[in-house]
């Protein structure tokens, strides 16, 4: 396609799909080469953080309402919004023309016309565009700052509006990534040898060891330092769940709902590829993923099985990790898609989930056994809450502290729990504790 990205043509489409389905198509993705690929995920994420505000700009400069446009059409005027105001590097006549050839061609002259005369309108208004003005204040929050406004009522309650809007503000920040070294392979300090040697700018943290926080993870995917299993992207709060488990070698371990299985690989490397893992998840299209990840990773320890924890039942372990599905509010900058997806009832089926889950993986830990629950979500409901149900109907489990583990501005007040906010932390939101059965 002469003159027309294919980054851009890409994320139209995926976005497009996404307005039809709910469903990120990465497959149209992953079919880009890297440079392009990095692009069009920028694109596709980067429009779903601002989605609301930018259907509030199209609603106030176009002729046509929202609602009404076409999906294809819709993504093309989002897109050029995108670059307009968002994407410094793109000069503003690449943000016109692009969306403009693209829908002349992809859709017809009247479309490109009418995509030209929006773009232009908003070019010329640019040091003063119009902000939200809604009667109902949360629905002007939810149209700033692009979160559904079920989830702004909760968290403005909760937190007060100063500190929601942190929140949601660091949620549509473009984020950025830990790199996990992997300890079966390499060391944190020659892993830092390599980084510097690349000219890669780098935080290591002073949390876990072997956390390193990138920008961008070009440079580390063109050195192939991926395939060769030395490191894999592993969120520093994703690390708090295997570090306070402590597996510890000789020791059987589970790892239940395993995929992709990077918490899997680092037990592995805490138990010195001694002892036996078994990562087990119910979905059949990502236990490739672990098993992929496992093998590059060279750990070795590690047996996958596909079940549903809640129906299969397995010998008793020394140790338990139980990352349990849920809502994914944590990690909404990463997967800007979610915030889109999830509903009240979403919530309630996943904490419907989480205690089917937890009550069997309590069922599947020995005597003087640790369990570790945690989730990616900073809902009350999913974490804490669940846990407090969980020890009325479990006297046999009691709650163990986290001051061993992980530093104090990341646990509750008496030790027993850890939860991390993206705007408080830098990292994503994680929630989790450590549970030892008693007899």
């Amino acid at each position: 396609m002469e003159n027309i990205s294919i980054a851009r043509y890409t994320s139209i489409r995926i976005l497009e799909n996404f307005d039809n389905t709910q469903r990120l198509d990465k497959e149209l993705l992953n079919r880009l080469e890297n440079q392009d690929r990095q692009q069009a995920n920028e694109y596709v994420q980067g429009i779903l953080r601002r989605k609301s505000y930018l259907d509030f700009l199209i609603s106030r400069f176009s002729s046509v309402e929202v609602e009404r446009m076409e999906p294809f059409l819709k993504n093309i005027i989002r897109l050029g919004l995108y670059d307009l105001i968002f994407m410094d590097g793109t000069p503003d006549h690449a943000s016109l023309n692009e969306a403009v050839e693209i829908a002349k061609r992809k859709i017809s002259q009247k479309s490109g016309d009418f995509t030209n005369a929006v773009l232009r309108k908003v070019q010329r208004e640019m040091s003063q565009l119009p902000t939200p003005d809604m009667e109902d204040r949360n629905e002007v929050i939810a149209t700033t700052f692009s979160h559904p406004k079920w989830m702004v009522e909760r968290w403005v309650q909760r937190f007060g509006e100063r500190e929601a809007f942190q929140l949601m503000q660091a949620n549509n920040a473009r984020p950025d990534y830990f790199l996990k070294v992997n300890g079966l392979k390499t060391s944190p300090d020659t892993f830092r040898l390599r980084l510097d040697k690349a000219d890669v700018d780098y935080e290591e943290s002073d949390w876990l060891p072997g956390y390193f926080k990138l920008s961008s993870l070009a440079t580390v995917r063109a050195k192939g330092w991926f395939e060769k299993g030395l490191c894999y992207v592993q969120d520093i709060a994703a690390g708090f769940a295997p570090t306070i488990l402590d597996p510890m070698p000789g020791e059987t371990v589970y790892d239940i709902c395993a995929a992709p299985g990077t918490k899997t690989i680092f037990m592995a490397e805490l138990m010195e590829n001694n002892g036996a893992i078994l990562a087990v998840d119910i979905n059949s299209e990502r236990i490739p993923l672990i098993a992929e990840n496992a093998d590059r990773c060279g750990a070795e320890i590690v047996k996958i099985q596909r079940a549903d924890a809640t129906e299969v039942r397995f010998k008793l372990a020394d140790a338990v990790l139980l990352d349990a599905p849920c809502t994914g509010t944590g990690v909404l900058s990463k997967r800007a898609d979610l915030r889109w997806k999830r509903t009240p009832e979403e919530l309630q089926k996943a904490v419907e989930l989480q205690a089917e889950l937890l009550d069997a993986a309590a069922n599947m830990v020995g005597k003087q056994g640790r369990l570790v629950y945690s989730t990616c979500s900073l809902e009350p409901e999913e974490n804490m809450e669940q846990i407090r149900k969980f020890l009325e109907e479990y006297d046999n489990f009691e709650l163990e502290p986290l001051d061993d583990y992980l530093p104090e501005e990341v646990l509750s007040k008496d030790n027993l729990s850890y939860q991390t906010f993206p705007h408080k932390h830098g990292c994503d939101g994680h929630f989790g504790v450590l549970l030892k059965r008693k007899f």
